[in-house]
Parts: C-alpha cells; sequence; structure tokens
C-alpha cells in the first residue's frame, strides 16, 4: 500500500531545507544578541485557550482549528498560532521569575484547516517573537525592527513596513460606535460573515477580503481619529522611535490584524510579490491578553512571520551558505578502509566535509561517486599504499593533479588548508 502526505502538509527537504535552516540561523542570531530566550510551547493545547486569546469571531476559532476531544473527553486543538501558547507559557513558568525571563522567540509548525494554496499550508511554520512587561513605543519599534533586520539580512529590501493603532480599552469603544454608526444601514448588502461580525466585533469588518464588502468601506471612520491622547502619544512616539531606527514604513488606517486581542500598535510587513495573500509577518502589541488568560495585568508585544511565504521569495535569490570543502575517502580492500575509517570523524573535527564508500567498490566507481558529490578532493589508498603509510591526494576541482601524503602529516596538511 503506497502512501501520500495529507492534503495541506508538506515535506521540507533537499534542497529548500537549506533555505530554512539558513533562516532560521539568522532569526536564532539577531533574538540572541537583542536578549530574547527560546521557547518551545508543545503543539496541542486547550481548545479554550485560543477560544480566549484569539476570539470567537476569528476566522482561526470559527473555521480553522484542529479541535478534538481526546479520550479523557478533554477538548484540545493543535495549535493554530503562537502567542497564545506563549502567554500561556510565560504565565505558568515565567511571571513570577522576575524581568530576565520577559523576552522570548519561537520557530515551529502551526495547524489550521483551511485552502491550501501557494505559501498557504495547513501544516506551516512561524517564527515570531514576544516581549511581556514593557509599555514603552521603544520596545514596540524595537520589535518591529528586529523583524526588519531579519528581512534586510535575507536580502528582502522590496518588503514594506505597514502601520496602524487600533487604540485601547478607552477609545476603541468610540471608534466601534463610530464604524457602527456606518455600517448598520449597509448590513444587508455586507457579506453573510461580516453580518454576523457586525454585532460581535465590527472591527473585523474591516479585515474581510470580499471584494463587495471592501468597495463598501471606502469611506468608514479611520481609527486614528479616534484615538485618545494617551494612544495619540504612544503611536507617535512609536513612529518617532522607527524613524530614529531608519526603518521605513507607511500608515494603513484599514490595518486591523486577524486576531481579536490586538490594541494600539498593529503592524504588518507585506510584499508585492505574494499575490492577494501579501502579508509576510504580522504583530502588535496585546496589553490585556495575559490577565484574559488568568495573569496578572501585563503589557505585551510581538510578532510572528510565515516560514514558507518567506521561503518563497528567496526562491531567486543568491544566499550565502555556509559551504564547507568537501573531501571524500576511496578505499580499496578492507584493511584500506579500516585505517582511513577514523579520519572520517577526525576530518569534519576540523570542519570538512566527508564521505566514503562503505561498499567496498570500485576505484572507478567510487571516483564518480565523489564527482557526483561535487568535492574538492579525494584521498585515495589500497592496501599497498597504507602498508607504506601513504595515500593518494585527488584535487578535483581545479588542477586534477594527484599528490602523495604520509599518513601522519594528512591531518596537518587539512588544517594548514583551512588556513589558505
Amino acid at each position: 500500500m503506497r502512501f501520500s502526505a495529507i492534503k495541506g502538509m508538506h515535506d521540507v527537504g533537499p534542497p529548500e531545507i537549506k533555505t530554512w535552516n539558513f533562516i532560521e540561523k539568522i532569526a536564532r542570531e539577531i533574538f540572541e544578541q537583542a536578549a530574547f530566550f527560546e521557547l518551545r510551547p508543545p503543539l496541542l493545547e486547550e481548545e479554550a485557550l485560543f477560544q480566549h486569546a484569539v476570539g470567537n469571531t476569528s476566522d482561526i476559532v470559527e473555521k480553522e482549528m484542529y479541535a478534538f476531544e481526546d479520550r479523557n473527553g478533554k477538548r484540545i486543538a493543535l495549535r493554530p498560532e503562537g502567542t497564545a501558547s506563549l502567554v500561556r507559557a510565560y504565565i505558568e513558568r515565567f511571571a513570577g521569575a522576575g524581568g530576565q525571563y520577559s523576552r522570548f522567540y519561537y520557530l515551529g509548525p502551526m495547524f489550521r484547516h483551511e485552502r491550501p494554496q501557494k505559501g498557504r499550508f495547513r501544516q506551516f511554520t512561524q517564527i515570531g517573537a514576544e516581549v511581556f512587561g514593557a509599555t514603552s513605543p521603544y520596545v514596540d519599534a524595537e520589535v518591529i525592527a528586529l523583524a526588519n533586520q531579519l528581512f534586510k539580512k535575507l536580502g528582502l529590501d522590496s518588503i514594506r513596513l505597514q502601520l496602524n493603532s487600533l487604540g485601547c480599552k478607552d477609545c476603541r469603544p468610540v471608534y466601534r460606535q463610530e464604524l457602527l454608526k456606518v455600517l448598520e444601514p449597509l448590513r444587508e448588502q455586507l457579506c453573510a460573515q461580516c453580518q454576523d461580525r457586525l454585532g460581535r466585533n465590527p472591527l473585523r469588518v474591516l479585515d474581510c477580503k470580499n471584494p463587495s464588502c471592501q468597495n463598501l468601506l471606502q469611506d468608514i471612520p479611520k481609527s486614528l481619529d479616534s484615538l485618545c491622547e494617551p494612544c495619540v502619544d504612544h503611536f507617535n512616539g512609536v513612529q518617532k522611535s522607527l524613524r530614529d531606527l531608519n526603518v521605513a514604513y507607511e500608515i494603513n488606517d484599514r490595518l486591523v490584524r486577524g486576531l481579536d486581542y490586538y490594541v494600539r500598535t498593529a503592524f504588518e510587513f507585506v510584499s508585492g510579490d505574494l499575490g492577494a495573500q501579501n502579508a509576510v509577518a504580522g504583530g502588535g502589541r496585546y496589553d490585556g491578553l495575559v490577565e484574559n488568560l488568568g495573569g496578572a495585568p501585563t503589557p505585551a508585544i510581538g510578532f510572528a512571520l510565515g516560514m514558507e511565504r518567506l521561503v518563497s521569495l528567496l526562491e531567486n535569490q543568491t544566499l550565502p551558505f555556509s559551504n564547507p570543502k568537501k573531501i571524500f575517502i576511496a578505499s580499496l580492500g578492507q584493511k584500506a578502509f579500516q585505517a582511513l575509517y577514523p579520519f572520517l570523524f577526525k576530518l569534519r573535527d576540523l570542519g570538512y566535509w566527508v564521505h566514503t564508500d562503505f561498499e567496498g567498490r570500485s576505484l572507478k566507481a567510487q571516483l564518480r561517486e565523489a564527482n557526483r558529490w561535487e568535492v574538492d578532493w579525494t584521498l585515495i589508498a589500497g592496501e599497498l599504499e597504507i602498508g607504506r603509510g601513504l595515500l593518494q591526494l585527488k584535487n578535483m576541482k581545479e588542477s586534477g593533479e594527484n599528490k602523495e601524503i604520509p599518513l601522519e602529516s594528512l591531518l596537518g596538511f587539512f588544517e594548514e588548508m583551512k588556513r589558505i
């Protein structure tokens, strides 16, 4: 019986895995240089965690979450996003540990049951970062700038940053009422989903991708016009901080993000190369979420980026992968193989890529294998050469010449080659 991957799930392997590893390496360096700790939450959480965090009016909870009852009758879910899990872990393990453990990053798979398309899968991978306990607009700008730094280091200069403020618990109700005044007369013209959302969270109507709804929203009030004075000051502070950091941005007063927990700062990084689903990364401030999930009142901000979309943007980029020099060991006879076998690990310890033939094939077959791997050198020895303490070093890239090297000088030779 033959099996295939489940629809919307995909394998990540050669050659694209090199791009994935490169992105993850750069991300780890950026976050750890900025005093972030890595946190790996479990894939499974209580379903109620996401219902309380993400919001029952979000597409994630309404339509996309993989939720089921386990054998003990408990409702659990595969995590559809990372922030709720990070908040749960922060409350459970780190909230009382002092300010040191308030900055986290994560890398891992998420799950949403939606229609698979380019850059969007049912199992997808996110890289994200969260900061707890900080109210300063400078922290908002720092988090945004870290994402921007990652894109710049990957050579993605065409990605644009969009910025908005959603207000706070004091001024958002004012904006909500302004929205309702405009949207209620249009209720029958809105799609069924927007009609349902109108009474529960009218801001979510702004996030609708239905073209007919978007046309109706051309003259709606702007959230920025309803901000209270502290929110105006905070938003101005974020903008000034981004300018100080030379991070370019544009105001998008329709940006609300797709999750219910955001307040004040909301942002997205978008690319014109991704079509309609153009967001590469997004995030914002969620000052009430920790308290909503059972913790003490704690301000917080974070973001997440989609690996699949990021990788697709790098398809035509030449990335500076780490490419160690390659050595193939070709041995003729069991005695020669046993003598050279330890050098597999000794040469790897020096930082070289090293492989050998384990099947005792002919020299011609082993040289074909070495060429297939595009090695720089092949070490060749039979039982006669081993008896004399020598081996042949064949240059596979430049001259193609052979030279004899004493076995006892092999490691010294390749240590010297690393310095050249």
